[in-house]
């Protein structure tokens, strides 16, 4: 992807990975998610961190780390408030040091999921790409049994930068049983660490 002419003059984030993709593993007690490299063939490449979503817990919180053993916390999201919809989260460094933040917004969310993205010199807006297929997925949500299925839709996200409408982030979900997405950032402001934080909690988070 190209590089927004806005975003060119504005320097780059600590860690840029300008394509990755994410696959989600489900286990009985924790959701758990593998951060890859895309090679130039499309192909899922080595692995960047592992996420880990405890589940039941009053206060959401997503750490990534180094390696599948999780002896190396590397960053991490977490939400400032408990059990709140509205609840805005927090990345943070493996040193503890704010990257970034994002929030649902709640009451665009009723049909069509939209989502708001903060980091050092940039503002953007996410919202599913699809809003006949948004309107699909509620319905299915809400019909008994079958929401606690998978879902059968595919959905994608476009954040765009607020100011300018420039791409900034792309997050494309695969036809696949086990969810799996390819994450584009054609922004160069954007941090890796951020980035896949928001990837991830539109899957984890998705459905509060």
């Amino acid at each position: 992807m190209t590089v927004p002419p806005a975003a060119q003059s504005q320097p780059s984030a600590a860690m840029v990975v300008p394509r990755f993709a994410v696959r989600q593993r489900i286990t009985v007690m924790v959701n758990r998610y593998e951060v890859r490299a895309v090679q130039p063939d499309g192909s899922e490449g080595h692995l960047l961190a592992m996420a880990q979503q405890k589940r039941l817990k009053l206060k959401e919180e997503v750490v990534f780390t180094a390696d599948e053993a999780r002896t190396r916390p590397v960053f991490s999201f977490r939400a400032r408030q408990r059990l709140d919809v509205h609840a805005e989260h927090d990345v943070f460094d493996e040193y503890g040091q704010v990257l970034g933040s994002f929030r649902k917004r709640f009451g665009a969310s009723l049909l069509r999921s939209t989502w708001e993205l903060s980091a050092p010199g940039l503002q953007a807006i996410g919202r599913e790409r699809r809003p006949f297929l948004a309107i699909l997925r509620r319905i299915w949500e809400f019909i008994p049994y079958l929401g606690d299925l998978w879902v059968p839709f595919v959905f994608h996200f476009d954040f765009v930068d607020t100011a300018t409408g420039a791409p900034v982030l792309v997050v494309e979900r695969r036809k696949s049983i086990r969810d799996r997405y390819d994450v584009h950032v054609p922004d160069p402001r954007l941090d890796f660490r951020v980035a896949a934080s928001m990837a991830v909690a539109l899957d984890a988070l998705q459905s509060r």
